[in-house]
């Protein structure tokens, strides 16, 4: 395949030479902004276009190649990213379930990390058994729409890109011939790709200031513990199935995070911590309580106090995203590699956007991340950062035998969900442990037991008797 990608603007030609002719300016506006005074233009120049048969613009090598077997020999890295396409029963809250679509058995799908001029090599595989076919657009491309066309049962597609741009993108089912694509994405078929850029993340700087007033600043290291958060709406009927007349009209089911009603608020076993008694609640909404949920059970988030957090957060759905945090000030917005704001207290997020928020939690406690849509807050998305040792807990786990020693977060004993902690990149600090948490199927829960992160729904029990 040729590596140039290049376009005759014949037209163009046409309309310099005719400006020459009669003595006029030409201006071509839609290139690069500039005006063409034809006027001035060299004897040479002109022939030199009348001989190539038009303008000739070329476009840069390594920004259009698109070819796999290119872009693999490039010497750029390369990340093989492979998904599935297929149908399955998850629950939603109250002890139903609805039929999702999912990549790769997971709602969202695997989210995939690269850096800034890195290739992606995206491979789509469907099942045999699936029902109808599915597609793969990834917002960090600049590719053909023709690329992402839907792929039938039974077979597979492939396509490579440069991930050029730096910052949080959403990747989601299409295809020009897929009908449907919205009950797809809003079944669950979507996930993010973080592409870090190519220097790494920048120092976080917050304002403080002292006892009499004075203003100063605090400089934190790009290095930062990292979560994820996706927030998208339902739209189902009573037996679960998509409803599109709902959606619409904009009358959602249920606001989720990461494919979950309320899915990192407390559970069981931060009852019996706090409270002494697994049957004692200790927030307002605890639905997904009870060891027989296992990697559906809730899961909190933890931090330690004054340590640089980096939240990827994306709008998968239909409706705003307010996203602000009960208690604390977000430090620094990025939105497209970009700091959008700083010291703000929400941020508005439109349906296909993400960002980057920065946040240090000063405080010792209980932190809620909402979508300060009341609708949307009281429909599932609320979500809980625990920040250092808030509930006294550290002298009860030493004496108990739980751990040795105090610990600056209580992610150090339970560690944090996995579907809220994205892959390691640049500038990464790495979470204490990580717990088996999200919606995910058996067969996917069962492939992150064997890769050695915690069920809790067995560890549990034996921190109760050692308690108790």
């Amino acid at each position: 395949m040729n590596k140039r990608f290049s376009m005759l603007f014949t037209v163009a030609a046409v309309a310099v030479m005719g400006a020459t002719l009669f003595g006029s300016t030409y201006t071509q506006t839609q290139i690069a902004g500039q005006s063409i005074d034809a006027s001035k233009l060299d004897v040479d120049v002109l022939e030199k276009i009348h001989q190539m048969g038009g303008l000739q613009l070329v476009m840069p090598e390594a920004f259009a190649e698109t070819d796999c077997g290119v872009l693999e020999a490039s010497g750029r890295t390369v990340h093989d990213f492979q998904l599935t396409g297929e149908s399955v029963e998850l629950p939603i809250m109250g002890g139903k379930t609805f039929n999702a679509m999912t990549f790769s058995g997971q709602v969202p799908g695997p989210t995939l990390r690269v850096t800034q001029g890195d290739v992606v090599k995206m491979t789509l595989t469907i099942p045999d058994y699936e029902v109808t076919g599915h597609g793969n657009d990834m917002h960090a491309s600049q590719i053909s729409s023709s690329a992402f066309e839907s792929v039938n049962p039974g077979e597979t597609s492939q396509y490579c890109y440069i991930a050029e741009a730096a910052g949080i993108f959403k990747y989601h089912c299409s295809g020009v011939k897929l009908v449907g694509m919205d009950q797809h994405v809003l079944s669950g078929m979507y996930g993010i790709a973080i592409v870090d850029p190519a220097n790494g993340y920048k120092k976080l700087v917050v304002e403080k200031t002292s006892g009499s007033g004075e203003l100063d600043r605090k400089f934190y290291d790009a290095d930062a513990l990292e979560f994820q958060l996706q927030y998208i709406q339902l739209y189902l009927t009573p037996d679960g199935n998509y409803d599109a007349g709902a959606m619409f009209k904009h009358q959602n089911t249920a606001t989720v995070v990461n494919g979950m009603q309320f899915g990192y608020v407390p559970n069981m076993a931060h009852n019996l911590l706090v409270n002494g008694d697994v049957n004692r609640n200790i927030f307002v909404a605890q639905p997904w309580n009870g060891l027989e949920l296992k990697q559906y059970q809730s899961q909190l988030l933890f931090v330690e106090t004054d340590q640089h957090v980096r939240l990827f957060i994306e709008n998968q759905g239909n409706e705003p995203v307010f996203f602000h945090i009960v208690g604390e000030i977000l430090d620094r917005v990025v939105q497209g590699n970009r700091v959008q704001s700083a010291a703000t207290e929400t941020w508005l997020l439109g349906g296909s956007q993400g960002m980057i928020v920065d946040v240090v939690f000063d405080e010792p406690g209980a932190y809620a991340a909402v979508n300060h849509d009341y609708a949307a807050l009281y429909s599932g998305a609320a979500t809980v950062f625990v920040a250092g040792d808030p509930f006294g807990l550290n002298p009860v786990l030493v004496d108990g035998g739980v751990i040795d020693a105090p610990v600056p977060s209580y992610a150090y004993v339970m560690g944090n969900p996995s579907d809220a902690v994205p892959p390691m990149g640049m500038n990464s600090i790495e979470h204490p442990a990580i717990n088996i948490h999200g919606l995910y199927t058996d067969e996917v829960a069962s492939e992150l037991q064997e890769d050695g992160m915690i069920a809790l729904w067995e560890v549990i029990p034996v921190v109760a008797e050692m308690l108790s």
